[in-house]
């Protein structure tokens, strides 16, 4: 189980990351790479998040292990382990847009037991897991509503490299036919944050990371909701929401 501490700390190290980020981006012109498509970059501020977090849990954290999407990577002696996100949503990031985040997790053996989620734009600090009640800023949100999926909206996203291929296209078509409305933002972790704050219904993605994934998860765990993950067509399909819609989301993927 995490600790006061535990939570604390996560807190504190997604704010700061996501205050560099942003002062990265608003003080300079951004050094922006591609990785393995044109939408999916990575920038300077993303290196440079990810080491302001990584040296402060060497600091704070030495025995535990340390997972980051920018390479980051300790082995763990106490069988926890923190998942970095730096900036989820990069590609947001550097178009100029406020939907992105810094996201962070924290793993108890196959676990995960806490998650925050720091919003630059809006100041706001979420951070929950299954046996922490989620808060932002402070505050509790929730419960996850446990609507039919006809009845809310589903946060997704699907690269249009996908589009043709059969194992990923047609079940997220059998998907993305159920619910009220579709939305496709560009971060996970904010999507998640809004299953948990009731600003989407649903969300679901195939073949997330685990720094995609982790954070919100474990979010949305703390604010009552429901988290699943599926094999679909050889596929590994990330599900969240209330009870009823993930039931009925995997039953769509599924066909």
């Amino acid at each position: 189980m995490p600790t006061d501490d535990d939570a604390r700390l996560a807190a504190e190290l997604v704010t700061q990351a996501a205050a560099l980020a942003a002062g990265m981006r608003a003080g300079a012109a951004l050094t922006i790479s591609r990785k393995t498509s044109v939408s999916d970059v990575v920038t300077d501020a993303d290196h440079a998040a990810e080491e302001l977090v990584l040296g402060t849990l060497l600091r704070e954290r030495p025995d535990d292990g340390v997972l980051g999407e920018e390479g980051a990577s300790v082995e763990s002696r106490s069988g926890r382990r923190w998942v970095i996100d730096p900036v989820d949503g990069t590609y947001n990031f550097a178009s100029g847009s406020d939907y992105w985040c810094s996201a962070l997790a924290l793993v108890d053996g196959d676990e995960v037991v806490l998650g925050a989620v720091a919003h630059h734009a809006t100041g706001s600090v979420v951070v929950g897991g299954p046996g922490l009640p989620t808060t932002r800023d402070g505050e509790p949100v929730g419960p996850v509503h446990d609507d039919p999926l006809e009845l809310v909206s589903a946060g997704t996203y699907l690269h249009p490299g996908f589009f043709g291929e059969p194992s990923v296209h047609d079940p997220w078509t059998r998907a993305v036919s159920r619910p009220a409305t579709i939305r496709m933002l560009g971060s996970g972790s904010m999507d998640l944050v809004g299953v948990a704050t009731g600003r989407l219904g649903s969300w679901f993605q195939h073949t997330t990371p685990s720094w995609d994934w982790l954070p919100g998860a474990a979010i949305v765990a703390g604010a009552g909701g429901t988290t699943r993950q599926v094999e679909v067509g050889g596929r590994t399909w990330s599900v969240a929401g209330g009870a009823r819609s993930v039931a009925e989301v995997v039953a769509a993927l599924e066909g």
